[in-house]
């Protein structure tokens, strides 16, 4: 299975960091935030790995190159214009094959073992969910029997991570341009195709300067 981390984004609530860095590549303890992706991905068995790019992106094809000294094949989707997540995703899925994918958030910093992500699926996508973090109280979606669904209220709802497995029918109604991935999660919910399960060991979405902080307080003590 083929991996895809999303690395386009511009952080602008890292600003002034990232003026002249891309987020992928803001050190946390010392080490670029996409290596640590990068490395977790090789450990769990991926060797060929997809990074869409937008902001600075040449920064980061000159830090991490053909991806060989991560033991990966990494490729670039290059993107021109802002496409959000949906439409990055379906830019890139010409290097991911026909076979579903893991899509990993490059903000993110989690020691999730990606080892243990499906690697078939009997729907469209499986998401994994963590508990609602401070910053994102009324979460995102409910999880009943390893089946991902809309919330009609914020009562025990979760969190998207930022880590998944989709097949890349799930965009067999998409066109090329800007579009957000959450519709097409949505979409497929109601129609019971998307799976999902709870993450409960360390996960930070890294979009601020003070979660930055936190995950290198964190790493300070495991």
């Amino acid at each position: 299975m083929r991996a895809m981390i999303l690395a386009a984004g511009k952080g602008e609530r890292m600003r002034p960091l990232t003026l002249t860095t891309p987020k992928p590549l803001i050190p946390v303890a010392g080490v670029p935030l996409i290596e640590y992706h990068l490395r977790a991905l090789a450990r769990a068995g991926f060797t060929e790995v997809v990074i869409n790019h937008a902001w600075l992106g040449e920064k980061i094809e000159a830090h991490i190159g053909d991806g060989e000294r991560f033991a990966l094949q990494v490729t670039y989707s290059r993107e021109t214009q802002p496409l959000e997540t949906g439409g990055g995703i379906f830019q890139a899925l010409k290097y991911l094959g026909d076979e579903p994918f893991a899509v990993i958030n490059g903000d993110i910093w989690t020691d999730y073992d990606y080892s243990t992500l499906p690697r078939s699926l009997t729907g469209l996508a499986h998401l994994v969910l963590v508990a609602n973090p401070e910053h994102h109280l009324e979460g995102d979606f409910l999880l009943r029997d390893g089946q991902v669904q809309v919330p009609s209220a914020s009562v025990d709802t979760l969190t998207y991570s930022g880590i998944a497995v989709l097949h890349p029918h799930l965009f067999a109604d998409s066109a090329a341009g800007a579009f957000k991935l959450a519709p097409l999660l949505r979409f497929a919910m109601r129609d019971g195709q998307v799976s999902g399960e709870q993450f409960a060991g360390h996960w930070i979405d890294v979009g601020t300067p003070e979660r930055l902080a936190a995950v290198e307080a964190l790493l300070a003590h495991i």
